[in-house]
């Protein structure tokens, strides 16, 4: 190898190196999205967001199905926004998978690589060696009506995987399963996601899904990101009232002065970090209790007159929403619940230990 030829193999592997670059700005009527991304190789990054956020619009940006109204897509320094999608080094994983139903499972894993260009033969080795990763080695003869859920949802990642894609998509992979095979594939994948060295972008609505596969999440809001991090930072420091539920915390923005923050709406909370100017505050629904008559001698330094608004199962507990001074919700086991004898318009007092509560800067 010359020289001229070792500089230009680094240059290469350089910028092979350099994983997702994109600025993703899409406009469908009066949505606009506009959303930047980088993603390292190796790196699990999951958009979450509510319905209508943009997330599915930004897959399928990335994937090439819809096109950039502007910005730019690089993958490994390519820019990729004028390629068409059949050209892109892109697996994607549908939300119902997408198997061809004519087809077994080895020839739908197949069908990826014989689009390259490969031998039928040497494309059936490489789905059988793909199957046999996936643990569907037994089933390859099989066609999509025969397979479970989990099984349908392997067979689609390995014909995503089974291309060699430098850019792996997942549009709610999870989200056909029913709770309990959900358990047992989400832990899958979390393994084979652990062992795959490009770039991986999983959309969800589920937050457990993202905090168990990703290694860090981008939550879009209206076609924009409102916060990233990691699973740990956001659970922690949310910044929006969709992120507080859907990590289950009450949050607040107010003003500190030392232990005090005198809440946007009102209401003082003792915290435990002294802090000055705009923060948030955030406490879980576990952290509250709830008293029907205003509580004596008790510890904690927030106490707040509420109303019930509502009570709804969630999991092994109820959930008590509250109105009133600080709107909020509180968790209590069944048996809590009915010592208090709580129901919608009840008026009770609530409570909250300030070693309870977390502060930070806005």
């Amino acid at each position: 190898m010359t020289g001229t030829d070792s500089a230009a193999a680094d240059v290469r592997a350089e910028s092979r190196a350099e994983g997702l670059d994109a600025r993703l700005v899409v406009e469908r009527g009066a949505f606009r999205l506009d959303i930047t991304l980088t993603v390292a190789p190796g790196e699990v990054v999951a958009l979450l967001g509510p319905n209508g956020a943009g997330k599915t619009t930004a897959l399928r940006a990335l994937a090439g199905l819809t096109p950039l109204t502007e910005g730019h897509l690089r993958l490994d320094g390519v820019a990729l926004e004028h390629t068409p999608p059949e050209s892109r080094p892109v697996g994607v994983v549908f939300q119902d998978y997408l198997l061809f139903p004519h087809l077994t499972a080895l020839d739908n894993v197949a069908f990826g690589p014989r689009c390259q260009g490969v031998s039928k033969a040497a494309a059936r080795a490489q789905a059988a060696d793909w199957l046999d990763r996936l643990g569907l080695a037994a089933h390859a003869g099989a066609k999509p009506r025969k397979l479970s859920g989990g099984q349908a949802q392997r067979v689609a990642l390995a014909r995503a995987l089974a291309t060699n894609p430098r850019l792996l998509l997942l549009d709610e992979p999870l989200a056909a399963l029913d709770a309990r095979t959900r358990l047992e594939v989400r832990a899958q994948l979390r393994r084979h996601l652990a062992d795959f060295e490009a770039v991986a972008v999983l959309v969800t609505h589920d937050p457990l899904d993202a905090m168990v596969l990703a290694d860090r999440l981008v939550v879009v809001e209206e076609g924009r990101i409102v916060q990233e991090g990691t699973p740990a930072d956001i659970a922690r420091r949310p910044r929006t009232d969709y992120i507080a539920q859907l990590v289950g915390l009450n949050l607040y923005r107010g003003k500190a002065e030392g232990h005090t923050v005198r809440l946007d709406t009102g209401p003082l909370v003792t915290t435990t970090e002294a802090l000055t100017g705009p923060v948030y505050v955030a406490f879980p629904p576990n952290a509250v209790t709830l008293h029907r008559a205003r509580p004596t001698g008790s510890s904690a330094r927030n106490l707040w007159h509420c109303e019930v608004g509502g009570l709804e199962t969630h999991g092994d507990q109820i959930r008590a929403v509250l109105t009133g001074e600080l709107p909020l919700v509180a968790d209590l086991t069944t048996v809590a619940a009915a010592e208090l004898d709580l129901y919608p318009g009840a008026e009770v007092w609530a409570t909250v230990k300030a070693t309870q509560t977390h502060a930070y800067p806005v």
